[in-house]
């Protein structure tokens, strides 16, 4: 029987999402940024340095950590966790709360950037890893210390172009 006008219907999209989860306090992965920006550092002094294997394998997995936050959500990777834990419980409240789609988006950035390093590194690409990390190592650093996360940016730039979001799609009244 077809729902009546009164009624919304849900679209095709939004019954395939995810559930949603919940909103981040947006100290959170700013927190994980300090922390990413680091071990990126690190990956590119390795790299620099002659240390390849360990930038290679610091790297990978880096790339581990950033799957994790694209797949499980920004608020369930390791470091939003021990934010969760441990930090948050010593701060005052956040003055607001951040959606967490596009701290999520981020990490699926950042996951992108961590596996071409990691691919061209298996494939004798050494100085790919280095070049990986500080490309990662900028979005980071942009992040922990100026509150700018440049896959948030993206993601917001790409839900204005209509290409990411939950609204209808153009097969939706089919």
């Amino acid at each position: 029987m077809p729902s009546s006008p009164a009624e919304p219907r849900p679209q095709p999209s939004a019954r395939r999402a995810r559930p949603d989860r919940p909103d981040l306090d947006p100290r959170g992965p700013r927190f994980g940024a300090a922390i990413t920006a680091v071990l990126l550092l690190v990956v590119v002094f390795l790299s620099l340095t002659g240390a390849s294997v360990a930038a290679f394998v610091l790297l990978t997995i880096l790339a581990a950590l950033f799957a994790w936050g694209a797949f499980a959500g920004a608020g369930r990777h390791p470091y939003g966790v021990l934010f969760k834990t441990v930090v948050r419980p010593r701060l005052g409240p956040p003055t607001a709360l951040e959606k967490a789609a596009p701290p999520t988006f981020a990490q699926g950035v950042g996951l992108l950037v961590t596996v071409t390093g990691v691919v061209l590194g298996l494939a004798g690409l050494t100085p790919a890893v280095g070049v990986a990390a500080a490309v990662a190592f900028v979005a980071a650093f942009l992040n922990a210390v100026f509150d700018y996360c440049l896959g948030c940016q993206l993601y917001l730039l790409l839900v204005r172009a209509g290409i990411l979001g939950r609204g209808p799609t153009p097969l939706a009244g089919s």
